[in-house]
């Protein structure tokens, strides 16, 4: 009875997300609802003290990140910055390589350390503009955006500095570069699948004559300037967001040490605070280099941006607000679920598949499916079944190498379900809803969690790490 009231609660969840109810308010619903039906004494105690604190604590770390990512985006925008990259792509690579180049953008960003949030904020304004001059229909971007950042850069390609990359390092004794030849051939299968998908999505609607569409919600704004910019300076923000992001999450804590404190009042003898520096480094390190990235469209575009910068922040800054509450909502559902006794009984049930590197993918991309969250569903994972994983991948033979690269690559598997924080993210920063454009999101997911399995294929055919 407690693993149908998870599956129920996760069900209902899918459900109201996809047909475009607010997750902000039946997140809660949803998870306080399970437990009613668990232990109906705990649903206030677990609201207060595991839901909210779980929701203010993802706004505390994250809430600047969204932010700045959306002013960032937003500048990228009323810059003309967007449309000066769009005009370039163009030339280059041509109108139907549209969705190819976006892809690769996102892939570039996300790779040198951008938030996967951030270059949603950050790509979304070129690529309706690309989408538009190429006469593409605009649902099919949420499903582009998610190939280049949710996917092979965010876990499958060694050295990614993504969160999904780094969780398994610590618990198999690991680096992000683990097992490098596996991760890449698992991101090149990814890469190639995902663009015969969304090319013959692509030609299926010019075949039946759709266009981008007319009447679309949060369109960016037309570029109101005499004269676009340089390409090259176009793009030197998003390129100074990444490489900044790289420098300073390697400069930040040998500046601060491994913690750093401060007495939070002149007045009375109250505690110091202290903090962590390894574990807010890199979220330092991305609201520096968006800083920067803001500081940059400011110096090249000053006249451009300051004529609708008022109006322009005021969106960005809604936008944060409900892309930031929607992912805040779900995490805080995420960790009320972990906590009931019929998450325990599906993590128990994964432990019976016999082979070891198949029973830690399955584990952890149905951990990350339940909760919504590749980084909550695969520490989760890790937390209760890392030792059993490593015992029985020593007892095969099994490199920690490859252990590490299944449970990276399978966390970005199924945990795209239509009540994950990111994809609601995604969708509300375009202004589509799921079912306008899940069914292709849906897809992507599918052709990720094929690819560890693929690379699980590879190993045992031909031994490579």
């Amino acid at each position: 009875m407690s693993l149908l009231i998870v599956l129920a609660a996760l069900a209902f969840l899918m459900f109201v997300a996809y047909r475009g109810y607010s997750v902000i308010l039946f997140a809660p619903i949803a998870a306080l609802g399970a437990v009613l039906l668990t232990d109906p004494a705990l649903v206030a105690p677990m609201f207060t003290g595991l839901f909210m604190d779980k929701m203010v604590g993802f706004l505390k770390l994250y809430f600047p990140v969204f932010l700045l990512g959306a002013v960032f985006g937003k500048l990228i925008e009323i810059s003309g910055f967007s449309k000066s990259i769009v005009a370039a792509t163009i030339r280059v690579v041509g109108a139907q390589r549209a969705m190819l180049s976006i892809v690769l953008v996102c892939a570039l960003l996300t790779y040198g350390g951008v938030s996967l949030f951030v270059v949603v904020f950050a790509v979304y304004p070129f690529a309706a503009e690309l989408f538009r001059q190429s006469d593409i229909p605009k649902r099919l971007i949420p499903g582009t955006i998610a190939l280049g950042a949710f996917t092979f850069t965010m876990d499958a390609l060694p050295g990614t500095p993504q969160i999904q990359n780094i969780i398994p390092a610590p618990f198999f004794g690991t680096t992000s570069w683990a097992a490098p030849v596996l991760g890449t051939l698992g991101g090149i299968f990814i890469l190639i699948v995902g663009m015969i998908y969304l090319e013959s999505r692509r030609r299926r609607a010019a075949r039946n004559g759709e266009g981008y569409g007319d009447n679309l919600l949060n369109e960016p704004v037309a570029f109101a300037g005499d004269k676009l910019a340089h390409p090259l300076i176009a793009i030197l923000p998003l390129l100074l967001v990444g490489v900044a992001n790289f420098l300073l999450t390697r400069w930040i804590p040998g500046f601060y040490g491994e913690t750093q404190s401060f007495v939070p009042s002149v007045i009375g003898s109250p505690a110091p605070i202290v903090q962590e520096v390894s574990k807010i480094a890199a979220i330092w390190a991305v609201q520096g280099a968006l800083l920067i990235g803001i500081v940059c469209v400011f110096v090249f575009a000053w006249r451009n941006v300051m004529a609708s910068f008022a109006e322009g922040s005021k969106n960005a800054i809604s936008g944060s607000l409900l892309a930031s509450m929607n992912t805040a909502s779900e995490y805080g559902f995420g960790a009320v679920i972990a906590a009931l006794p019929g998450f325990l009984a599906v993590a128990t049930a994964l432990k019976a598949i016999p082979n070891p590197l198949v029973n830690e993918a399955v584990s952890v991309t149905a951990l990350a499916g339940i909760t919504g969250s590749a980084s909550g569903g695969m520490s989760i994972a890790l937390a209760a079944m890392a030792d059993s994983f490593i015992a029985n991948a020593n007892a095969a033979g099994i490199p920690m190498e490859v252990l590490h690269r299944v449970a990276s690559m399978a966390s970005g598997g199924m945990d795209t379900l239509p009540h994950n924080g990111a994809v609601i993210t995604l969708l509300a920063v375009t202004g589509l809803s799921h079912r306008q454009s899940y069914k292709d999101i849906f897809a992507i997911t599918l052709i990720k969690t094929t690819s560890v399995f693929v690379i699980i294929g590879l190993f045992y055919l031909t031994g490579w790490v």
